[in-house]
């Protein structure tokens, strides 16, 4: 099937385009203000009712883009939300000059993908400045979602990105992520390698490891202590991680904060109040807790509360990336039946942390091998589609559809496993 190649070759009088999530030949035909027969009779060999994101269509009655733009210019390619006006303002060129430089082109008919001529502007630079690391876009990002996850500012990360839209992020694109320093190679004696993990801070470690915050900046000189980056390597005073002793007095006993805690929510879920976890703390602000500091909470341990879920069912703690599909296909379960035991729970809205019920014992794993022969199981990853999966594995679409009856191409979930034809 040749239309699936990035490679087609489209006739004279037609251009090509690349299908995006959630297109349609309706909505492309309006896109590019062109009849849906002619479109279709511009495919021949499409089916109209199975486009695959990637695969590459003919447009009729559109002219191909410029391939060079003329000296002192060089060419850039429209993308969603681009005017002749944000361009101007993106490239720092006067809005009569855009229009000059490109004279066939109609400003108030811009296409996604229709590449034109910036005057006097040199091309964008293809790495980070010094002091960011570039990161790529994955499905699901925000400026916001990629702040929290590298311990960074949003201010700061805008400020690193002044060309980007935060509105219109794409995946794949490359942004850069700043205060990004490179992890020592070798540590001074008296000290140990540790690996920054999420939520670490200089306090944190400096009570998990029972030193201090001016000790940890001091074997650290370049590193700074507000823009820690997950998986980035510091050096720690001491001979290795042991566990400090415990600082809490008697009659208490030690907790890590989590994501969410607060004394309100810490006095209900172990059995005090507010005040007496105040006066067992009485140098933290609790209005300033981190996640992975240790505090003390009275009392004598831990106890775990009662389950809240009913008989059949057992407590679940949602974790990163979950689902109630990929719940249910963990646990050999069904949405509904999910559905059924959490009748107050948004499956559109799940928190990390938060405790659901799920039908069954939790001791049996669900059953694997589901795939029938001649197939393998695959977990989706954040970007796949049927398309993609077909080039990686050597196979069709149609094959792919065909292994698994009951998945919506177009709906793929992260964690979801479906069959792969073996090639």
């Amino acid at each position: 099937m040749y239309y699936f190649s990035h490679k087609l070759q489209c006739p004279t009088g037609t251009m090509p385009y690349t299908v995006q999530a959630g297109d349609t030949f309706f909505t492309i035909a309006m896109k590019f203000d062109v009849n849906l027969d002619a479109l279709l009779a511009a495919n021949p060999g499409v089916n109209p009712d199975n486009l695959q994101i990637g695969q590459v269509i003919c447009i009729p009655g559109v002219m191909p883009p410029p391939t060079t733009c003329p000296s002192g210019t060089m060419p850039y390619t429209i993308q969603a939300g681009d005017t002749f006006f944000t361009i101007a303002r993106k490239f720092n060129v006067s809005l009569d000059a855009l229009l000059a430089a490109n004279p066939g082109i109609n400003p108030d008919n811009l296409q996604i993908g229709q590449v034109i001529c910036i005057p006097g502007a040199m091309p964008p630079p293809t790495t980070c400045p010094a002091g960011t690391m570039p990161y790529t876009v994955q499905a699901g990002d925000t400026f916001f979602t990629i702040a929290r996850r590298f311990n960074v500012s949003l201010d700061a990360l805008l400020a690193a990105n002044p060309d980007v839209n935060p509105d219109n992020l794409q995946i794949g694109q490359i942004i850069c992520i700043p205060g990004a320093t490179p992890p020592p190679s070798k540590c001074p004696s008296g000290t140990f390698e540790y690996t920054v993990k999420a939520g670490d801070t200089f306090f944190t470690l400096a009570q998990e490891f029972n030193t201090t915050v001016a000790a940890i900046q001091r074997a650290n000189p370049g590193v700074d202590p507000n823009r820690l980056q997950i998986g980035q390597v510091i050096c720690i005073p001491g001979t290795g991680p042991t566990p400090p002793p415990s600082k809490c007095p008697s009659g208490t006993f030690e907790y890590t904060v989590k994501a969410g805690d607060t004394f309100f929510t810490l006095a209900q879920e172990f059995n005090t109040t507010v005040e007496a976890i105040q006066r067992a703390n009485p140098g933290v602000d609790p209005n300033r807790l981190q996640i992975g500091q240790v505090i003390c909470i009275p009392g004598t341990g831990p106890t775990p509360p009662p389950s809240k879920c009913p008989s059949g069912t057992f407590e679940y703690t949602i974790k990163a990336g979950d689902t109630f599909f990929t719940l249910a296909q963990r646990f050999g379960t069904t949405v509904e039946a999910i559905q059924r035991a959490n009748p107050g729970v948004n499956p559109n809205n799940l928190q990390i942390g938060q405790v659901i019920c799920i039908p069954g014992s939790g001791t049996t794993p669900p059953p694997s091998g589901k795939c029938p022969s001649g197939t393998s199981e695959y977990t989706i990853k954040s970007g796949d589609t049927f398309f993609l999966l077909a080039k990686r594995f050597d196979t069709t679409v149609a094959a792919i559809e065909k292994a698994n009856p009951g998945v919506n191409p177009n709906n793929l979930q992260v964690g979801q496993v479906i069959c792969i034809p073996k090639s």
